[in-house]
């Protein structure tokens, strides 16, 4: 349990940071900073978090934005 209360991604859904990302960004930015086809072609919530939720390495990426998006 301690280890949670120092993790800022805890209680935050995959949803929730990339409604956050996707607002603050959008999605053409989003893309230009990580480089993935969810982001890049035809991009939708919902496609995106089926991949996200595969692919660890995307997922990593989009939860370091979001932790960094957060202390600018």
């Amino acid at each position: 349990m301690e280890q949670q209360l120092n993790n800022p991604l805890h209680g935050k859904t995959l949803e929730m940071i990339l409604n956050h990302l996707v607002e603050l960004y959008g999605w053409e930015d989003l893309g230009n900073i990580i480089k993935i086809n969810c982001f890049m072609h035809d991009p939708s919530i919902k496609s995106s978090l089926t991949f996200l939720r595969k692919t660890e390495w995307a997922r990593k990426k989009v939860e370091q934005l979001y932790l960094d998006s957060l202390r600018s």
